[in-house]
């Protein structure tokens, strides 16, 4: 194995562990301190300024007029409708549910491949298909029990398979521009695009957060949201594209609920049922064979 293939890995590794801590990090904060919305202006102007910051740093790159509608798509959907959804969810939903849904991504991705990229689907990937899909659909109907902090626990879920979709769908879509362009080149004027589309949605929230009375609990878990899920997590997977399929670095939100789980155990955010776990186990099995390469005969 090459250096480079290491290094992908290791970025992929390292995005899905932010992403896993995040759940339980970010969900404290909502709605009481700062509204969903307003933390998705937060995180695509700091970490959009973050990007500006150390573009000097990469090399001086122009976008390609042709590149533009991919570009504007991939940040509709990378930087709007994926993050919109998952914070939204997450403010209704709990950090295990949203840990364990949305890793639904790499069924997601196989089947947009087999729509746009004429990936083929066996059997064993149409068993995980269904497994995968049997799983959230449980979660999403029967583990509705509202709790404190999460007054809406299906429309939450549903809003993860809406997040899982929208970023399948930007993990194939910006594909093809990694290939050509710096990853700050491509995450700066994506986070700016992201900010502009968003702005309508998200500008109300973030006035409203009251700035000057913010304890430092709030302050820190709002700088690792900014640098951390916002700022590397982008950078580390838009570099593992360089080498990686989408397929493979999709694969790598198979880590997250074991992450999510432990953590938000741990700082005691939430706890496991019956129908969590079966639900993780329908999913996780389900991704195990959608991503399972075939044996060779």
């Amino acid at each position: 194995m090459g250096k480079q293939k290491i290094l992908a890995l290791l970025a992929a590794f390292g995005a899905t562990l932010i992403y896993g801590l995040n759940h339980t990090i970010a969900k404290v904060l909502m709605p009481d301190y700062i509204g969903a919305y307003g933390f998705i202006m937060l995180r695509l102007l700091g970490a959009g300024l973050l990007f500006w910051m150390i573009s000097p740093l990469g090399p001086k790159e122009k976008i390609q007029t042709e590149d533009y509608p991919r570009l504007f798509f991939s940040s509709l959907l990378g930087m709007c409708i994926n993050m919109l959804m998952f914070f939204k969810g997450l403010e209704l939903s709990t950090p295990i549910n949203s840990g364990v849904i949305i890793t639904i991504t790499p069924i997601m991705v196989l089947l947009l491949s087999y729509f746009f990229l004429n990936e083929s689907i066996g059997w064993r990937k149409t068993m995980g298909i269904l497994l995968g899909f049997s799983g959230a659909l449980g979660l999403t109907l029967f583990g509705a029990e509202s709790q404190q902090n999460a007054p809406n626990i299906p429309l939450g879920n549903s809003l993860f398979l809406i997040n899982s979709s929208s970023y399948a769908a930007y993990l194939i879509l910006v594909k093809p521009l990694t290939q050509k362009y710096h990853s700050i080149t491509l995450m700066k004027w994506s986070f700016l695009f992201g900010l502009l589309l968003s702005s309508p949605v998200t500008f109300g929230e973030f006035l409203a957060v009251k700035w000057d009375s913010l304890p430092f609990d709030v302050i820190w878990r709002m700088g690792f949201v900014v640098v951390g899920t916002s700022f590397l997590t982008y950078l580390f997977n838009v570099y593992s594209l360089k080498t990686l399929s989408p397929t493979t670095v999709g694969a790598f939100i198979y880590f997250q609920p074991l992450i999510a789980i432990l953590y938000a155990l741990f700082s005691e955010n939430d706890s496991l049922d019956g129908i969590k776990i079966a639900g993780t186990l329908c999913i996780l099995t389900g991704v195990y064979l959608v991503t399972k390469k075939r044996s060779p005969k």
